[in-house]
C-alpha cells in the first residue's frame, strides 16, 4: 500500500472526512490522545482515497476499514467495451455479466465502476493491494443496497459493505471488516486482532457517521494560504453531508 502525499492545488474542490476520532473536527488521533482513549479505539486506523475532485478519509475505531472514491470517466482512445474488458480478469463471471448487460455504454462504464470500487475498499482495508485474487471476491446486492461479498461460494459475514453517489459523478465505497482477517504485515501495526463475537458485532455495527465536505480553504490556515495561493478574502461556503452524499457512509 505504501505511504506519500497529495499536493492539492488551489482550485482543487473539496475533501470528505467520515471520522470516529476524539475529536469533532480532526480526522484522525494524534498520539497522545491515543492513549486517553485506548480502551474506547482498541485498533483505530483510517483509510484515505482521491480521484477527480474529491479527496476523502474514513476512519474506524476497532474494525478494518477501506475506502475507494472513483470518477467514471469515459477513456480517450478506447471505445467503453474496450476499456472495461481490460479488466475482464478481475470480476467473476455473476459480475461481468451484470456489467456488460447494464445498458448503454455509460450504464456499462457506471457498473463496471461500481464494483471496482467495492473491490478497492475491500483490498485496501486488508491491506493486500490488487495482487488479491479478485475475481474470487463477488459482490452480491439489492440495487446496490444490503451489499455482501461472496468469496469461493461462501457468503462471508465478517464485512460490511456501503457504495453512495457524490457530487458531479463520483463515486465511494466503504469496507468495514475484521481486524484478523489483515494482511500479516498489516496485522503487526494493529494493537488488537482477536475480538469475541459480541465485541466484534457491536464495532461492526456501529452507528454510520455521515461524511463532512471541507474545502481546501477550510484546511489551511489563513498564514499558510499564502503559500497555496489561495486567496484569503474568498467566503466559503459550508456543505452539510446531504447536500454531497446520498444516503448514509
Amino acid at each position: 500500500m505504501g505511504s506519500g502525499y497529495i499536493r492539492v492545488e488551489p482550485d482543487f474542490s473539496s475533501v470528505l472526512f467520515c471520522s470516529l476520532s476524539s475529536s469533532p473536527t480532526s480526522p484522525f488521533l494524534y498520539h497522545q490522545e491515543y492513549d486517553e482513549v485506548d480502551l474506547e479505539f482498541p485498533n483505530f486506523n483510517f483509510n484515505t482515497s482521491h480521484q477527480g475532485d474529491y479527496v476523502a478519509i474514513a476512519s474506524e475505531p476497532l474494525c478494518l476499514v477501506g475506502l475507494d472514491i472513483v470518477s467514471p470517466v469515459i477513456p480517450g482512445k478506447e471505445t467503453i467495451l474496450e476499456f472495461v474488458r481490460n479488466f475482464s480478469q478481475y470480476f467473476s463471471a455473476w459480475e461481468w455479466d451484470c456489467i456488460v448487460n447494464a445498458g448503454t455504454s455509460d450504464e456499462i462504464l457506471v457498473e463496471f465502476y461500481r464494483y471496482w470500487s467495492l473491490k478497492e475498499a475491500f483490498v485496501k482495508a486488508m491491506g493486500t493491494g490488487l495482487a488479491y485474487r479478485l475475481d474470487n471476491v463477488e459482490f452480491r446486492h439489492t440495487n446496490w443496497t444490503n451489499i455482501y461479498v461472496n468469496m469461493n461460494g461462501e457468503d462471508k459475514n465478517e464485512w460490511r459493505f456501503w457504495l453512495s453517489e457524490l457530487g458531479k459523478g463520483h463515486l465511494v465505497s466503504i469496507a468495514r471488516g475484521h481486524p484478523r482477517l489483515a494482511a500479516e504485515s498489516y496485522k503487526r501495526t494493529l494493537k488488537r486482532v482477536d475480538f469475541g463475537d459480541e465485541e466484534y458485532h457491536l464495532g461492526l455495527h456501529l452507528p454510520n457517521a455521515s461524511f463532512k465536505l471541507q474545502t481546501v480553504e477550510q484546511l489551511v490556515s489563513v498564514q499558510g494560504r499564502a503559500d497555496y495561493g489561495i486567496p484569503t478574502d474568498n467566503k466559503v461556503h459550508r456543505f452539510e453531508a446531504d447536500e454531497v452524499v446520498d444516503g448514509e457512509i
